[in-house]
């Protein structure tokens, strides 16, 4: 098969194959991955937690970051600064064993995340303050003191 490649007229590339009777190769693979699969194979695969979502909220002083991160505790998250980068990270393992006369049902389960931001040059690094209640994680980020909003004040003019 040969693909050629031409140009439309918007100036766009379209991929055109020579035989059509033939799916394209990842027309091909695509069908194969998004093909619905029986549940037996799906009832407990990838039950970690999915990537959790973050609102940041800018005040005058601060940059509030907040994830919602239910059933976990403190000890679980591991908070790292380096060179302007905060990463958030957790992991856990989970192993069950049940052990009846005739068989042994062992589960095994994992789930972890990472989240990493760059933060701007305005926060004060020295005063990163992270707290966690009632499944929301919660981290201020003080800005320094020449980057704080400072309130509008009047000009006396002479």
């Amino acid at each position: 098969m040969s693909n050629l490649v031409s140009v439309l007229k918007n100036g766009s590339l379209s991929n055109t194959n020579s035989n059509a009777n033939f799916p394209s190769m990842s027309n091909w693979l695509d069908d194969i991955f998004n093909r619905d699969l029986p549940s037996v194979f799906t009832s407990n695969f990838n039950t970690g937690i999915s990537l959790p979502k973050v609102n940041i909220k800018e005040t005058a002083d601060t940059f509030m970051v907040e994830m919602a991160i239910p059933g976990f505790k403190k000890s679980d998250f591991h908070l790292e600064l380096d060179n302007q980068v905060l990463s958030i990270s957790t992991e856990t393992k989970e192993e069950n064993e049940h052990k009846e006369e005739n068989y042994t049902r062992r589960e095994f389960g994992y789930s972890s995340f990472k989240r990493t931001f760059n933060l701007p040059e305005s926060v004060n690094d020295e005063k990163i303050n992270a707290n966690y209640k009632d499944g929301i994680l919660s981290i201020l980020l003080p800005k320094k003191e020449e980057a704080k909003q400072k309130p509008a004040r009047s000009i006396k003019v002479s």
